[in-house]
């Protein structure tokens, strides 16, 4: 009778050793360091990476149709570049709170 009850708690705490080597194995899968890098997303386009253009400049004894004129087209050059970087700022600012937020 003796012998199955040390049969018993022999049996059980094999079965306890090979329980706990799986859960530290499994623990130890967890514990490996994977380098992870991650991108940051590319530019929308090339439209958004291009220079603004120059301004464009009087010549010389300007007359008041070519000031007018100049003047319309800087203006129209210069409100076109803007919006071009305040969307590039807007998509700039939104891409890095969600990579920023992402790691976390």
């Amino acid at each position: 009778m003796q012998d199955h009850r040390d049969q018993g708690r022999i049996s059980s705490l094999i079965i306890i050793a090979i329980m706990a080597m799986i859960v530290l194995a499994m623990c130890g899968g967890c514990a490996t360091a994977v380098p992870v890098t991650a991108m940051f997303p590319a530019a929308p386009g090339q439209s958004y990476m291009q220079a603004c253009p120059d301004l464009q400049k009087l010549k010389d004894q300007p007359q008041l149709s070519d000031v007018s004129q100049t003047i319309n087209i800087n203006y129209s050059t210069y409100y076109e570049c803007a919006v071009k970087l305040d969307t590039w700022i807007q998509w700039y600012s939104a891409q890095r709170t969600i990579f920023e937020s992402a790691g976390k």
